[in-house]
């Protein structure tokens, strides 16, 4: 029986630095949602004002992550996709990564240009204030808006990219998920022989 990885191009999968910025990327972008979230409740300004900073501190993590991401994927690529793999599929998947990564620097962006119009000081990790509270209304509630509209476009790309991961990992079963899933390693490219 033909192992089951065999059904990729060539048993490879990312870097684990790539990996571990992956799901680092993935957990505080979670936290973050949840930092959020709090803003449409019911607080008080100094709450708000603090929870925008947390959000701001998170955020830079993230893009300093991000930028990391972006720098090891154009210096070592991505794996080959399994070449039994529908061509549309594989067009859908690098549609699909290239404009995650496309909007997430436009959240990124929108972010800190709706700091920067904010009415109270946004000062990611307390130290360093993208503005000094006086930001107008009227910029402030238009970044905000493409900040929002960008957040939730994410949240459904990130919800089909795991759906599409939970599809090669439980049923197709052709290794696409283990690339990403086995961070603790990292399998380099191998010629296969025609044995």
């Amino acid at each position: 029986m033909k192992n089951k990885r065999s059904a990729l191009n060539a048993n490879a999968d990312y870097r684990v630095a790539q990996k571990v910025i992956h799901w680092l990327m993935a957990i505080l972008i979670i936290g973050d949602l949840y930092v959020a979230q709090k803003f449409g409740g019911v607080m008080t300004d100094v709450d708000r004002f603090e929870s925008r900073s947390d959000h701001a501190t998170i955020g830079t993590v993230v893009a300093v992550l991000f930028v990391l991401r972006i720098y090891l994927r154009i210096k070592h690529g991505a794996p080959p996709l399994p070449t039994a793999m529908p061509a549309w599929q594989k067009t859908a998947s690098h549609i699909a990564h290239w404009g995650l990564y496309l909007l997430i620097g436009v959240l990124i962006a929108t972010g800190i240009l709706t700091a920067i119009n904010a009415n109270s000081v946004v000062s990611p990790f307390g130290r360093f204030p993208l503005s000094d509270g006086s930001g107008l209304e009227s910029n402030f509630l238009f970044f905000r808006n493409i900040h929002e509209f960008i957040t939730n476009t994410i949240i459904a790309l990130i919800a089909i990219h795991i759906v599409g991961a939970l599809y090669h990992g439980l049923i197709k079963r052709d290794g696409v998920m283990g690339r990403m899933a086995r961070f603790w390693k990292s399998e380099k490219a191998v010629k296969r022989s025609n044995a």
